[in-house]
């Protein structure tokens, strides 16, 4: 178990301006674990495209959600709670009225930001869910967070809208630092890569983007995750992939060892605790 003393209190949105490239999956997978760990973690569906909402079971709905939590700062009504530890702000705004209202209200796009500084002494790790394309939500959820998280799939099409949506994100809300969100660094995650020359050399040239100097504050983590069938499977049946996958054979690490390693260098302040489980789950692995 973790020891939650004095644990540094983070915001991550996971965003991309490409749809389809992980961002439910990473974002669900990356609560459950780290509420495995005895972390206490948020998730928040902020896609109208609601499909973190029902990626687990769950056990305690909320009479409210996105909508009350953004207009109304309604935190003791808002947040339901998982079959996996985590909790949930579901997304409820089900016909994107929440898009016009925040393009038309004076705060719209720091109001997310406001209302977690409300929760920071519940949670340890907020983790937000954004749409895949510009706009009011990917805006609101990029503004929240101190740091961002974006998969992208190691192929010709994905690589290139990641540098030019990107430097176009960063470019249109750098501006906002002026009322009081500034953005945050940028962590590219590799997903979906597969054991092939062309997805190796892709995943060379996106690691390059961190010495562009336009691109300044965007590092693409060491940890890739493999395109296996583990992952949709734990999708379908609802569960947490490191818990679906805890071993494998062959030279492709294990959905527990790819998670591990991604929330390592993502927080790498909880280095000792994942190192710790790592040996547990390879002694245990041995002892079998």
């Amino acid at each position: 178990m973790t020891n939650l003393k004095a644990l540094p209190f983070y915001i991550a949105t996971i965003c991309s301006s490409k749809g389809g490239v992980g961002k439910t999956t990473l974002t669900a997978n990356l609560g459950a674990l780290l509420s495995d760990m005895g972390l206490r973690i948020l998730i928040i569906d902020a896609d109208k495209q609601p499909s973190l909402s029902s990626y687990y079971p769950i056990t305690e709905r909320s009479i409210d959600g996105f909508t009350s939590l953004i207009k109304e700062h309604n935190i003791e009504t808002s947040i339901s709670k998982t079959s996996v530890g985590c909790d949930l702000v579901i997304n409820d705004d089900l016909d994107d009225a929440l898009s016009n209202w925040i393009i038309h209200t004076p705060d719209g796009r720091v109001r997310l930001k406001h209302v977690l500084k409300l929760l920071k002494n519940r949670y340890d790790i907020i983790l937000i869910d954004t749409q895949g394309a510009i706009g009011p939500l990917q805006d609101i959820g990029v503004l929240a967070a101190d740091f961002l998280i974006s998969p992208i799939i190691p192929e010709t099409i994905s690589a290139k809208e990641f540098a030019r949506g990107t430097m176009a994100m960063f470019n249109r809300l750098r501006p906002m630092a002026n009322l009081g969100a500034p953005l945050g660094n940028l962590c590219g995650i590799i997903y979906k890569k597969d054991r092939t020359a062309i997805a190796d050399l892709i995943s060379q040239e996106l690691k390059s983007l961190e010495h562009n100097p336009s691109l300044d504050g965007i590092r693409i983590i060491e940890t890739a995750v493999p395109a296996l069938s583990a992952y949709t499977k734990a999708a379908l049946e609802q569960v947490p992939v490191h818990k679906f996958e805890r071993t494998r054979s062959g030279p492709t690490d294990s959905a527990w060892e790819t998670m591990h390693e991604i929330a390592r260098e993502l927080f790498p302040h909880l280095s000792g605790a994942i190192d710790k489980r790592l040996t547990e789950n390879a002694g245990g692995r041995n002892n079998g």
